[in-house]
């Protein structure tokens, strides 16, 4: 099949205008504060005000799908930006707090048809969480804003086709 004739539906990165949420937890700030520069600097990048932003600080992983929820309640956001870092520890602990913030906040955004980004990371080490907070393998809070801002532009897409 020609693919150039099959009618196909995506979107720049543009932020212009865009209002975003950005929950992030305070347990292991060292990480998420880095997540937390990445996401706003790739918003203000991608055309997005500084002023058009909220930050949300929660306790730890497992509050973030809580404050998404209040804020999806609220309303008056384009989009929500999780980020976090539940490291692993002694014990199973941190594969529950994952599975569980993973599951709230993919279940938030079906519900509300809002996007919310996942921007929470489930590394061994601190060394592991340091690198993927921008010291290496890049920043995945710009990773995390960036596909907010795609997927809100492919729902405007949509909605307008």
């Amino acid at each position: 099949m020609d693919q150039t004739k099959v009618k196909q539906i995506s979107a720049a990165i543009d932020a212009k205008g865009m209002r975003f949420a950005i929950v992030v937890s305070r347990f292991n700030a060292l990480v998420t504060k880095e997540l937390l520069g990445g996401a706003l600097d790739s918003i203000e990048r991608h055309g997005g005000s500084p002023a058009d932003q909220t930050i949300v600080w929660v306790p730890g992983g497992f509050e973030i799908p809580y404050a998404v929820q209040a804020l999806l309640k609220k309303g008056g956001f384009d989009g929500v930006i999780a980020l976090g870092c539940v490291m692993k520890g002694s014990t199973s602990h941190n594969e529950h707090i994952a599975a569980e913030v993973t599951k709230g906040l993919a279940s938030l955004g079906m519900e509300y048809g809002i996007p919310v980004s996942f921007g929470v990371l489930t590394p061994d080490t601190l060394e592991q969480a340091l690198e993927r907070a921008g010291l290496k393998m890049g920043n995945k809070g710009s990773e995390a804003a960036l596909a907010a801002i795609e997927m809100i532009g492919v729902m405007r897409a949509i909605e307008s086709s």
